[in-house]
């Protein structure tokens, strides 16, 4: 690493699986890529020169995505990163291209590295990018059991470089971007590759390494999510509302807001803010002036663009046909009220539940990782008509749960549905609730960084 000082070399080489990141001594700081920071490729002939290059190049490619979350209309890619040996890293700016199908062309048959790959794939699926292969760094390091699987802190602890992360939420959109945006952004893909090969030793050493393969192919082979059924129902304080006149409200206002914003390429939050929405929703003003008196209706549209959200509100008073207050679902009522409502559902989860995270837990893995919790709430308050490992695992599958982790719980679950504990007295249930929330509000913590992480061979 020509850029990097002889002591971080040094460093990553003399690393084994995992770095002894004592939080009292600074580790060096990753600050420049190999080579310095590219030029952005914004041409035709540049684009034709990154895929010549990255098809030239050996072995996997690490891939990156820049979006303006917060500030542009949807999630589309403002800046993609890709790095591949023999290559070098190029950062492309899909903005004056249709799309980036020339790149993905280019890594044909190539293994893609990325970090938390579900939240950069669907922007890149809009470039016609989509990967043959793929390893997900951020997927690998939960599996493997780290602590903590922010891509900064994974390098910092199997590479031992620390790397800054100042410009994670900046306007992407901007232009020209500047100088030190691109150097994160190029940064962000600088050692995925090294990064690869440390997970996969640990993986490895664990026997997770064919877990984590089909684990990574199934987010792969995962078609992008179907439209939401009413999205404006997912305007944040919707459950304040107890009217349906006041909810045709929010989805009139939210609807249009939608509309605007996508016109004027903008986040819709930064037009008004759903508290906006739901404060007029409650107060069901008659006048531009009420409107704008109205506590809590705020934002940089709020007073300009009145008249648009006061009509979206006069619109809603004269519907006849208003949205339900609740839509229909398949999906299990909470848990919480399972002992009323359905006992011998409540005794499944609770006998089930306990049981599998301890296999998570022997497994050094996060329980949500071994089994989505959504999966176990569902077959223990619908479980199959008879109960066996084969109905069992076929109803996991059917859920969505991939072989390998019905291979570790159907049992576990079969034997906990056909002999399930009994359930506590009613105020032991509370007391167990209590609990529960404190162990849930104790795992939410941030692990403190004084505790270390090594592994012997």
């Amino acid at each position: 690493m020509s850029s990097h000082t002889s002591e971080q070399t040094d460093s990553a080489e003399a690393s084994d699986q995992t770095v002894d990141t004592d939080a009292s001594i600074p580790l060096p700081l990753l600050t420049e890529p190999r080579g310095g920071v590219p030029l952005v490729i914004d041409t035709q002939a540049g684009l034709e020169r990154a895929a010549a290059a990255l098809a030239a190049g050996t072995g996997p490619a690490g891939v990156d995505a820049e979006r303006a979350s917060g500030f542009r209309y949807g999630q589309r890619a403002f800046l993609v990163q890709i790095r591949r040996e023999g290559a070098g890293t190029w950062l492309i700016d899909p903005e004056p291209f249709d799309d980036l199908r020339i790149i993905d062309d280019a890594l044909d048959g190539v293994e893609w590295i990325l970090h938390a790959a579900s939240q950069d794939l669907p922007c890149l699926s809009e470039l016609a990018m989509w990967p043959d292969r793929l390893f997900d760094t951020e997927l690998a390091a939960r599996l493997a059991g780290l602590p903590r699987v922010g891509l900064a802190a994974v390098i910092e602890s199997q590479l031992g470089f620390s790397l800054a992360k100042e410009h994670s939420a900046a306007d992407w959109s901007k232009r020209p971007l500047p100088e030190p945006w691109l150097r994160y952004a190029a940064l962000d893909v600088e050692v995925l590759s090294e990064l690869r090969a440390k997970l996969v030793d640990l993986l490895e050493r664990d026997g997770k390494l064919a877990i984590a393969e089909e684990e990574f192919e199934h987010i792969r082979q995962t078609p992008p999510a179907e439209p939401r059924v009413d999205p404006w129902r997912r305007t944040s304080g919707l459950h304040q509302l107890r009217d349906r006149r006041q909810l045709a409200a929010v989805r009139q206002m939210w609807l249009e807001r939608e509309d605007l914003a996508q016109r004027r390429d903008v986040a819709p939050g930064r037009l008004i803010p759903d508290s906006a929405i739901i404060a007029a929703a409650k107060a069901m003003p008659a006048t531009v002036p009420q409107l704008l008196g109205t506590k809590g209706f705020h934002g940089r549209a709020a007073q300009k663009e009145a008249p648009r959200w006061l009509k979206c509100i006069s619109d809603a008073r004269k519907l006849t046909d208003l949205p339900p207050l609740h839509i229909s679902t398949n999906a299990p009522p909470p848990p919480r009220i399972w002992p009323e409502k359905d006992p011998e559902a409540a005794a499944r989860l609770q006998t089930a539940r306990p049981r599998v995270a301890a296999r998570a837990d022997a497994l050094g893995m996060p329980l949500e990782n071994l089994l989505t919790p959504d999966y176990l709430r569902r077959i223990a308050w619908r479980p199959p008509a008879v109960l066996s490992l084969e109905s069992v695992s076929a109803a996991l599958i059917e859920l969505g749960a991939r072989p390998w982790q019905v291979e570790q719980v159907a049992a576990i679950i079969t034997v906990a549905f056909l002999d399930p504990d009994p359930l506590p007295a009613r105020g032991q249930q509370a007391d167990r609730q209590t609990e529960a929330q404190a162990d849930q509000h104790a795992a939410a913590q941030p692990v403190p960084p004084s505790i270390r992480v090594t592994t012997t061979d």
